[in-house]
């Protein structure tokens, strides 16, 4: 009841007899409960000035630290059928063991003999090949003997030509002795003539040396047409050392032709021992990978493909296999608005999912049954969560994590940002604010 009257009961009527009077107006039970409000302000005030650590809260899994220490599939990269398991899930395999045995399906690799068959094509292939290299050098020895005999053809002729040259100037010089001896005569006719007519000779000595002068002339004939028949001569040599060149030319033309032909069977012969050694190493490669073998030392998680006589496509999964040698880590997602407030290299306290731990958010020193863990990488684009990934590697200066966990389970993280008073916090809270963006104390000196 509200004591807004100006009409005092208790001063006009005695409460104290009555049990609820003496209580209601006990002076000195105010006193204790004021006294009690007051110490509980002041405690409360106090608090608020308590430093609190600002953190950011996130949920995470246990993965590896580095990508070929997770769990992985073992996928064939040929099509096949399952023939036979060597293993069962759970066991323990070391690198190159053989887990399964596959046999083909593609009529193209059904004979058992391929890889052999195939060597012997390249066999045969690799003798036509040496076949047509001898057939080169032969048809090559061909057109050096061509060329020498060719060369001593025109040596031949041009020594023919030579012999028809210097014939040519020794029936000139004949012609011009001819020439001469034709003018003496001449000379002699008349000279004997006039004096046969001045009575100083006989016509017998003028019959004489007209019959000189006629064979003169007949020499002088004679030697002009042996000329001609020396310069006819010149031309033929000439024409042989044409011949010659033609001919010869010709036949190794048709040597070189023999040559390019056998050496185009060369390449393509070579061509297809290639191709075939191709196929060899193809076919080779491929009978082993009739055997899916383990990449490394883990232990087999789950047959996905079970059975005998199970088909599969190239690529599809077989087997689940965990990897026996791993560095742990921490996997988390945190909100877009906290990404600019983590550092590499900063300290996270973590809580593994099946470890009981007692954690006080602001006060990290005072939480029992969390370990500490550092920032080693951090995702630049948002994960399909809308979150963006961080990774967590142990701290080697804080405990050890425990040996039982394994890869997969729950946590949940507390990244340890800066200490600022309890009022703050709430002020912050209240108004919806982000954690206070800060640099480490790396960063800050490398910016000094």
């Amino acid at each position: 009841m509200l004591n807004i009257s100006h009409n005092n009961l208790n001063k006009q009527f005695d409460f104290s007899p009555y049990k609820s009077g003496e209580k209601v107006f006990h002076k000195k039970y105010y006193k204790h409960f004021n006294r009690f409000l007051l110490a509980f302000a002041i405690f409360g005030i106090i608090i608020l000035f308590f430093p609190w650590t600002q953190t950011i809260s996130s949920n995470g899994q246990v993965t590896t630290l580095k990508p070929d220490q997770r769990p992985q599939t073992i996928q064939s990269p040929i099509p096949g059928r399952i023939e036979n398991w060597f293993v069962q899930e759970g066991d323990f395999v070391k690198k190159g063991d053989t887990i399964l045995e596959i046999s083909e399906v593609k009529s193209d690799y059904f004979d058992p003999n391929l890889v052999e068959r195939t060597s012997a094509q390249i066999k045969a292939k690799s003798s036509s090949v040496i076949s047509y290299g001898e057939k080169i050098k032969a048809l090559q020895r061909q057109v050096s003997a061509l060329r020498t005999e060719q060369s001593l053809k025109l040596q031949q002729a041009e020594n023919k030509l030579k012999q028809a040259h210097l014939k040519v100037k020794s029936d000139s010089i004949d012609l011009e002795a001819a020439k001469t001896n034709q003018g003496i005569a001449l000379l002699q006719f008349e000279r004997i003539k006039k004096l046969q007519e001045e009575g100083l000779k006989a016509l017998k000595d003028v019959e004489e040396k007209r019959l000189k002068l006629q064979e003169s002339e007949a020499k002088l004939v004679s030697q002009q047409n042996k000329l001609l028949t020396s310069e006819n001569e010149v031309i033929n040599a000439q024409m042989d050392i044409s011949s010659v060149n033609a001919s010869y030319n010709d036949k190794i033309s048709k040597v070189q032709s023999e040559i390019y032909a056998a050496q185009s069977s060369q390449f393509d012969t070579e061509a297809q021992v290639t191709k075939l050694e191709n196929s060899f190493s193809n076919y080779e490669i491929r009978s082993r990978l009739r055997y899916v073998t383990a990449p490394q030392n883990g232990y087999i998680n789950k047959a996905i493909r079970a059975g005998i006589g199970e088909t599969f496509k190239e690529g599809d999964r077989l087997v689940g296999i965990m990897p026996s040698d791993y560095d742990l880590a921490v996997e988390t997602y945190v909100e877009p608005i906290d990404l600019p407030l983590l550092h590499i290299g900063e300290k996270i306290r973590i809580q593994f999912d099946g470890w009981p731990a007692i954690v006080f958010s602001g006060w990290p020193n005072v939480s029992y049954g969390t370990y500490g863990g550092k920032v080693v990488a951090i995702e630049n684009f948002i994960s399909d969560n809308g979150k963006y990934r961080v990774l967590l590697a142990p701290d080697e200066e804080d405990n050890e994590w425990p040996k039982a966990i394994r890869v997969g389970s729950g946590a949940q993280t507390l990244a340890l940002l800066e200490d600022v008073p309890i009022w703050f916090e709430l002020w912050r809270k209240l108004n919806g604010f982000p954690p206070n963006y800060y640099l480490p104390e790396t960063s800050m000196t490398e910016k000094k």
